[in-house]
């Protein structure tokens, strides 16, 4: 509804929203701790800066309002031309409406024929959701470079952290002090990125995962990002995000609009793990969530490769019907002439040679042993040596009179031409079709370069034709699943969320790595969404050995899954995966909709994580031990979230066999304890003494 008050209040769930719109475009005036009810008459005369000496007559504003002619010298939240006219703009209130927990303010410059609409939402988890549209009302073609979001900080805000990383070794966290100037992240890939910061944070000084205020910003875009820290000679600090536009990306003609990718931002103030709850809560709440329970996977990449046969598939799915998978995944190598990595990407027809029957005595085998069937497809791409690209060439990416660089041999399809758009819809649909088949793992192992349509840049019609189409094959075949991985975790995005029910987490199944790994993933991605598998005894991407139980916890902890060629399993691995499957089971419900909780633990050396039920009655901790501590004895385990005042039974569990210990007796305490729930977290629990690479569980349960 229309409003004539200029400062608007959203609040939920400890979290405010100011925002002042007395002049130009939207001011956010606050963002951060819950403000109640108060009185916010004067909030924009408190927050605005004295003038110094030496720059301009008046304080520029703060927020969203990030205008040269505002007297802002920093970065503009707007930046494009017009012919090199209207490069500067000067935008004015139109509407404001405000509802509830929507504020939708329309601004504009007629003059530099402009409009832009933000439309901020508060949603009940705390998250904040903005969007932006950029409307040409001009006669003439806008050229727009960037349209980002920015929201202030305040100036107790002093670190920052984002993620780095490369395949095999993604989500690696960089914590830094906030500096004068610009901290720039972005990405040019097509696609995220195994580098790519799902979110960014700012913290306050020393800020951790149980303690410290903690301001978060995630782009809702699986295409080319950018995320930004600036700090200006005023002392004023704001975090930014956007689309990152390639060069002619964006050009308006008369009349149309550019629709920006939304962001998703959120304040905690109890550290890290606050800003993974308020996530958390947020994606479950989608309509689109996955609810049943989550399937316990097979894939079978790690055991057979490209050396596909019925006869090996067949044991496999009767070792893993046997310890109770759910879903079994049948990898690269089904398809045209694909018999290794140089040939078939494009062809998404069954290959006769290594399946003359087609695929429904694979399919039927697996059913018989009590499992769904999933299949692999990479469908964005294609490789020179495939039907597709010998008829249809011109059907990728590229600049006209040359071929982009290839990577794994394979060229990426542009699938904002309408026929290869069908070519892959329409063979996807017909094996989805043809088969009963639940879910497909989609991989993305090439990059975008040179990603043009026509010559003129793709990566953002690229990006929304992709959603485009996971959306139609789910409309075509209802309850199917989409696990969305790009060489393991280069496509883990808010974006994708919408449209994938799974990630892929990492190509590596080495469980030390995967440690990290999971960890810093699912800062913004639950552990539902996130593939965990055991890989085998010796991991195929490092060499390392570790034992069962050690890979077996480190799965546990997501939607997990083995990839491992179970045929070579001896019976006591077999007894062990049984145990361990039926524990997942057991638990995933927990697991899957609890509050995680990292704890703050004194050693680096050591991990301590779990997951509390929302209600406080059960929890579930992992111990993990990554090398050796510097005392002889580790430090105790303190055992955060849950109630104070409750009464726990703590007991151990290994479900898939017994960590190694090195020690001459155990703390007593092991074979089961009953304490306070304040006990356990200030006093806590010495622990066994482990050797490098082992873990343990500790079930909590009140009493």
């Amino acid at each position: 509804m229309p409003t004539t008050t200029s400062i608007h209040h959203l609040t939920a769930n400890g979290v405010s929203l100011v925002v002042d719109t007395s002049s130009g475009a939207p001011i956010v005036v606050h963002w951060g701790r819950g403000l109640g009810d108060s009185d916010l008459t004067h909030i924009t005369d408190i927050t605005t800066r004295a003038t110094p000496h030496g720059l301009l007559d008046a304080a520029p504003g703060r927020g969203v309002k990030r205008d040269a002619s505002q007297g802002f010298l920093g970065r503009p939240s707007l930046q494009g031309h017009r012919d090199g006219l209207d490069w500067s703009t000067q935008r004015t209130i139109q509407t404001v409406s405000h509802n509830g927990n929507e504020l939708t303010v329309v601004s504009a410059d007629e003059a530099a024929g402009i409009r832009v609409t933000t439309c901020f939402q508060l949603t009940d988890q705390g998250v904040l959701t903005v969007d932006k549209k950029l409307t040409n009302t001009g006669s003439t073609p806008y050229y727009l470079h960037e349209l980002g979001y920015w929201l202030p900080l305040p100036d107790r805000a002093v670190e920052s952290m984002d993620f780095a990383g490369r395949w095999l070794k993604e989500r690696q966290p960089q914590r830094r002090p906030i500096g004068h100037g610009q901290w720039v992240r972005e990405g040019r890939e097509g696609r995220p990125g195994h580098d790519h910061t799902i979110v960014q944070l700012a913290m306050t000084d020393g800020a951790d995962f149980g303690h410290g205020e903690v301001w978060s910003m995630g782009l809702q875009w699986s295409g080319n990002p950018r995320y930004v820290i600036d700090k200006n000679q005023n002392g004023n600090v704001a975090m930014g995000a956007m689309e990152h536009l390639l060069p002619g990306e964006i050009i308006l003609g008369a009349g149309e609009t550019y629709d920006a990718p939304a962001i998703a931002a959120t304040y905690s103030a109890t550290g890290i793990d606050g800003i993974s709850d308020r996530y958390y809560s947020w994606i479950r709440a989608r309509d689109n969530h996955p609810r049943r329970p989550r399937p316990l996977t097979l894939n079978v990449w790690e055991a057979v490769y490209f050396d596909h046969s019925i006869e090996k598939l067949t044991a496999l799915a009767e070792v893993a019907g046997e310890i109770g998978v759910e879903r079994f995944v049948l990898d690269d190598g089904w398809f045209g002439s694909r018999r290794d990595d140089s040939s078939g990407l494009g062809d998404w027809v069954v290959s006769d040679e290594v399946w003359p029957d087609g695929l429904k005595p694979l399919i039927d085998v697996v059913h018989t042993n009590g499992m769904e069937f999933g299949l692999w497809f990479e469908a964005e791409m294609v490789q020179p040596d495939s039907d597709l690209y010998r008829a249809h060439p011109d059907w990728i990416l590229h600049i006209p009179g040359r071929l982009p660089v290839t990577g794994r041999g394979q060229h990426v399809l542009d699938l904002t031409h309408p026929g290869a758009y069908e070519h892959v819809l329409g063979q996807v649909d017909a094996i989805l079709s043809e088969y009963d088949i639940a879910y497909i793992k989609w991989d993305h192992n090439q990059v975008l370069v040179e990603a043009g349509h026509l010559g003129r840049p793709a990566v953002r019609t690229q990006t929304l034709a992709l959603y485009s189409l996971f959306d139609e094959l789910k409309r075509r075949h209802p309850g199917l699943e989409i696990e969305s991985c790009a060489s393991g975790g280069g496509r883990v995005d808010l974006g994708m969320v919408d449209h994938a029910d799974r990630f892929w987490t990492s190509d590596t199944n080495d469980a030390l790595e995967r440690q990290s790994i999971q960890r810093w993933t699912g800062i913004a991605i639950p552990p539902e969404m996130l593939g965990t598998h055991i890989g085998p005894t010796t991991a195929h991407s490092t060499g390392r050995t570790h034992a069962l139980s050690f890979r077996a916890i480190t799965a546990l902890f997501g939607h997990a899954g083995l990839e491992w060629d179970l045929t070579e399993t001896t019976l006591d691995e077999r007894a062990a995966l049984t145990n361990w499957a039926d524990y997942y089971k057991a638990n995933r419900d927990l697991l899957h909709t609890g509050r995680v909780v990292r704890v703050d633990h004194p050693e680096e050396e050591s991990l301590v994580h779990g997951v509390v039920a929302q209600d406080g009655s059960r929890a579930l901790f992992a111990y993990v031990s990554v090398t050796t501590t510097p005392d002889s004895t580790p430090a105790s385990i303190c055992l955060e979230g849950l109630d104070d005042s409750a009464t726990y039974r703590v007991t151990v569990a290994q479900p898939a066999g017994d960590a190694k210990v090195v020690q001459r007796v155990a703390p007593a305490w092991t074979d089961g304890v009953t304490l306070s729930g304040v006990v356990l977290r200030t006093v806590g629990l010495r622990p066994p003494i482990l050797a490098p690479e082992q873990a343990f569980l500790l079930e909590v349960e009140r009493v």
